[in-house]
Order: C-alpha cells, then structure tokens, then sequence
C-alpha cells in the first residue's frame, strides 16, 4: 500500500519499510509517530484502487519509527554582485528526523 502524507509543509510519497527524512518533529529514538494528514492512498492488492482526500482521507493514518534526529547536509548561501567587491558566503544546516514508516492503515 502506497500513500501521500503531509508534513511540515511538503507532501511525501510512502510505503511500509521507506526512511525518510523530515523537517524536525519532537521525538526520541524509538517513539512511534502518527500522521494523520494523508491525502492519498493506493491498495496495488486490489488493482487500481485509489482513493483521493478533499483534501485529507479521514479513515486513513500512517504510523512511523524515530530513528534518528540530526542536521541535514550544508547549503551554501553565496552572494555576489560583479565589480563591486561585494561578496557574502554564509552556511546553513537543517534539523532533520529520519523516520522508518511502519504502517499504512485504512480505518
């Protein structure tokens, strides 16, 4: 079973076993997080059955394992305007949970 949740702002495609990484939700390692926000599902069991919120799917919830909090790679920010001597490098890192979903179910 395949699903389309919401979190943080973006919409993530998922299965039973993906890792993902998201924006930083509270959690420690092992707790178990539930998303509610689901706006689509896909059942290949059942041939082409799909079924689309407007906009959330109400009988639907995908749960998922904390594995790890961390900071996501760097982005460089780099500002620059020609023959003026005018250059500005700054760095950023974002908070990420990496999550293990666990569960697609349909109520």
């Amino acid at each position: 079973m395949l699903a389309v949740i919401e979190t943080g702002g973006k919409q993530y495609h998922v299965k039973a076993g993906d890792v993902i990484k998201i924006e930083k939700l509270d959690g420690k390692l092992g707790d178990e997080i539930s998303f509610t926000k689901v706006l689509a599902l896909y059942d290949s069991n059942k041939g082409s059955a799909v079924k689309i919120g407007e906009p959330l799917l109400e009988s639907a919830e995908v749960k998922a394992e904390v594995l790890e909090q961390m900071k996501n790679k760097k982005v460089v920010i780099f500002k620059k305007k020609r023959r003026q001597n005018y250059r500005r490098k700054k760095g950023h890192r974002q908070n990420v949970t990496v999550l293990r979903i666990t569960k697609i179910e349909e109520k």
